[in-house]
This record gives C-alpha cells, sequence and structure tokens, in this order.
C-alpha cells in the first residue's frame, strides 16, 4: 500500500469527487463509501466491459491534522493478467489474432497504469487546492522540552528560556509527507531513506 499526506486547506471530499469525475466512465466505475475515519473511493472495471480483464483499487482518504492522507490498496490483477494470458496464447497459435484483440490489450494496458493515474489525479487536486507535502505552518512549530514554549521551525534555540533546538527540529518525508525527526534515517510510514 502507498501513503501520502497532503498539507494544507484541504477536504478529503475534493479528492474522491476529482476521482471518480476521472475514472467514472469507459470500461472503469468508481464509486464512493463513507467510513468512520474517512471516505474510499472504489474503483473497478465494469461488469459488462467490453475489452480487457477484470481489475479493482482501492483509495482510502482520510482527514489528518492539517491536511489530507490518501492511500493507495493493492490493485487486483488477476483479471488483467488472465487476459494478457489469453492473448499471449492466441499470438503463439495464430499472430494474426492479436489483431482481433488489440482492444483487450489496449485496455489492460491502460490497467496496469492505474494507480499512477490515481496519484496523478490526486497530486494534480493537492496542487490546485495550494495543498502539499511540506509541512503546514501551524505543524512548523516545536515545544522546547526544558519551558514549553512554542518556537518556530529554524530557531537554533528557545525563544523564551535559551534552550538548544537543534536536534528537535522535525521535518517531514519528501515521498510521503509525514512528520519525522532528522535524527530519523527511514521514514517510519513509508519505509523510503530520509
Amino acid at each position: 500500500m502507498k501513503k501520502k499526506i497532503f498539507h494544507g486547506d484541504i477536504q478529503p471530499q475534493t479528492f474522491t469527487k476529482a476521482l471518480i469525475a476521472e475514472f467514472n466512465r469507459g470500461n472503469l466505475q468508481a464509486g464512493q463509501t463513507k467510513t468512520p475515519n474517512g471516505l474510499i473511493v472504489q474503483i473497478a472495471t465494469r461488469a459488462y466491459r467490453q475489452s480487457g480483464g477484470q481489475t479493482g483499487l482501492t483509495v482510502s482518504v482520510e482527514r489528518v491534522e492539517d491536511g489530507v492522507a490518501i492511500q493507495i490498496g493493492d490493485q487486483s490483477m488477476f483479471g488483467v493478467a488472465a487476459s494478457l494470458g489469453t492473448t499471449a496464447l492466441a499470438a503463439i497459435r495464430n499472430p494474426f489474432s492479436l489483431l482481433s484483440r488489440l482492444d483487450d490489450v489496449a485496455q489492460d494496458i491502460e490497467s496496469l497504469q492505474m494507480d499512477d493515474r490515481v496519484w496523478d489525479v490526486v497530486e494534480k487536486v493537492a496542487r490546485t487546492a495550494g495543498a502539499s507535502l511540506e509541512l503546514s505552518e501551524r505543524l512548523r512549530r516545536l515545544v522546547c522540552e526544558y519551558c514549553d514554549t512554542a518556537n518556530p521551525i529554524g530557531e537554533p534555540s528557545c525563544i523564551a528560556c535559551g534552550a538548544p533546538l537543534g536536534d528537535v527540529q522535525p521535518t517531514n518525508c519528501p515521498h510521503c509527507g509525514f512528520v519525522v525527526r532528522r535524527s530519523e534515517t527511514f521514514c517510519p510510514d513509508c519505509k523510503r531513506p530520509l
């Protein structure tokens, strides 16, 4: 599962509406479900599609502190793999049969790229709303361990008591937006190196 946190003044419904508008057409259908923690968009191929294999993908959209967390589940690929396998076997038997299955191949390739298309839509919506993986202004404060005073990020010492703040300065993961400490070498959320 891939997850990103976009910080800014944005609502989960903004993302879900854009995803449904993008994917609820052609051979694909998209629907929204409400959960206790947020919203889920399910994207799948239509039952009576004209070409390609069956596939499905779930996108979880949750409100988090000063932003929205988006998580894409693992895509169900068995139908696409079966369709591509059928095409390959038919082409081995008779190479000219590939011409009759071009629509299936094109639809299967489009299905394989579905998670990339979801991230493209999500990032476009975030850019349009002014949200990003960068920390929000409110989260760019850190509390002094000695006097509990809020200090802006980047201050070398506490503005109230003068205690050093260098090691406790938070930052965020450039890959998923998760808030991390400077001492961490890997993001605890997406496990990528910092």
